[in-house]
């Protein structure tokens, strides 16, 4: 892969517990850019909603700074999260319907069309070979033959990409950001199906916090093969600004923000909680992201606790997936991979979300042993968790004030999960 930069070209970091002024992110996002992008056909890889930054204010500072662009692309990076109509696009960068068709008519703001088959090309493939040498220990059969490597077909008729967004610690590829954008980013089901079950087989505890992993390994061998100049803002967000932003070459910025990222985004503790009530924010609209508020607390879960996530506001398993999560429920690893045949038809990453919202576990004579319970309190109804194999609790019924400041009785409150990880010390 080419890229614009052989490295960084611009940083800034805020003292901790601070955040970078707006006008500091700015002049940061200049000074990395600088020229490069002139006469340029841009393309400009951003979160959805269901990430933590200050969107609005950063799509403006991009556009300034590429103001010199022959044409300016921002494109949704959704993965498989459904696709936003057009007035949550424009409440997503923060912009009006009339700036949209006057003062900013030059910029195009589209989605990511992961499952139409003329939104995508076909970069070149990852062989079997290839995949198992980068997954080593993790290799498992199931993970089938040589991938095929599909991205949206924006990324090669741009002159050049510049990826805006933040860096976290991540379940499946244990820090986000980076070449994520690309895949799963603005990939397709095939390279998204294979990641997240690489992902899987590591187990969720076995991989988030971690920056160099198998699953990262791979993106960035599929991004190898993508042969456009690519530039990373890297960002470090916290409380909903930024502590940090990296500009520069896409493996290397994103690996300084990964630095910052474990600094500000890591909790640890010194001993694990038998009970978590852990609040999965509003950005989160359905179990699919919401399943977050488990992720980042299962490392402080101990043995047999329970973790609660609490969402009063979600109402829907997935937007997308819905259908096949309907038909497996949530179960550890061990219990698709013992009955292989029964599930081998079930969409990998779909497999993978099942697994990492259950957590860790076992099969015991044939019997699923989970570490840990999961309960989901929110307007899902008793039934259908009972059938997902979800515990229960009517979000009515929860006071938070029966779980805040009990942390040395084992009871921790998350106000807003999903971002933060959380972490026995002694794991580190």
């Amino acid at each position: 892969m080419n890229t614009l930069t052989p490295t960084i070209t611009a940083r800034a970091m805020a003292a901790t517990g601070t955040t970078l002024p707006h006008e500091q992110v700015q002049a940061t996002l200049h000074e990395g850019l600088g020229s490069a992008f002139d006469g340029k056909r841009v393309l400009v890889l951003i979160p959805d909603h269901t990430r933590s930054l200050p969107l609005p204010a950063l799509f403006r500072m991009t556009v300034d700074a590429l103001a010199g662009a022959s044409s300016l692309t921002f494109m949704v990076a959704l993965g498989t999260h459904p696709p936003l109509p057009q007035d949550r696009l424009d409440a997503l960068v923060g912009i009006t319907p009339e700036e949209r068709t006057t003062t900013l008519r030059h910029v195009r703001i589209v989605n990511h069309g992961w499952d139409d088959p003329n939104e995508l090309v076909t970069l070149g493939t990852l062989p079997q070979a290839r995949i198992q040498e980068i997954a080593g220990s993790r290799w498992h059969p199931t993970l089938g033959g040589d991938a095929t490597v599909r991205i949206n077909r924006a990324a090669v008729e741009h002159d050049a990409i510049l990826i805006l967004g933040p860096t976290f610690p991540h379940e499946v590829v244990g820090y986000s950001g980076g070449a994520k954008y690309f895949f799963p980013g603005i990939s397709d089901g095939d390279m998204i199906n294979v990641t997240h079950w690489l992902g899987a087989l590591a187990g969720v505890r076995g991989t988030i916090g971690v920056a160099d992993t198998p699953v990262r390994a791979m993106i960035h061998a599929a991004t190898e093969l993508l042969d456009i100049p690519t530039t990373l803002a890297a960002l470090v967000v916290e409380h909903g600004e930024l502590a940090g932003m990296f500009v520069g070459h896409p493996f290397d910025a994103w690996h300084e923000a990964v630095a910052l990222s474990s600094k500000r985004h890591v909790e640890w503790v010194d001993q694990p909680f038998h009970r978590v009530l852990s609040v999965a924010p509003p950005m989160y609209d359905e179990l699919w992201t919401a399943g977050k508020a488990m992720y980042k607390l299962e490392p402080a879960l101990a043995e047999g606790g329970e973790l609660i996530i609490y969402a009063p506001h979600l109402d829907v398993i997935s937007h997308v997936h819905g259908r096949w999560i309907e038909e497996i429920g949530y179960h550890v690893l061990p219990y698709f991979l013992d009955q292989w045949d029964r599930f081998k038809h079930v969409p990998l990453g779909v497999l993978a979300h099942s697994t990492h919202v259950r957590g860790d576990g076992a099969m015991v004579d044939g019997v699923e042993k989970p570490r840990a319970r999961v309960t989901l309190a929110s307007r899902v109804p008793k039934e259908t968790c009972d059938a997902l194999a979800l515990g229960y609790l009517d979000p009515d019924t929860i006071d938070v004030r029966d779980f805040q400041g009990r942390e040395d009785e084992g009871i921790l409150y998350v106000p807003k999960a999903g971002e933060t990880l959380y972490k026995l010390r002694e794991s580190s």
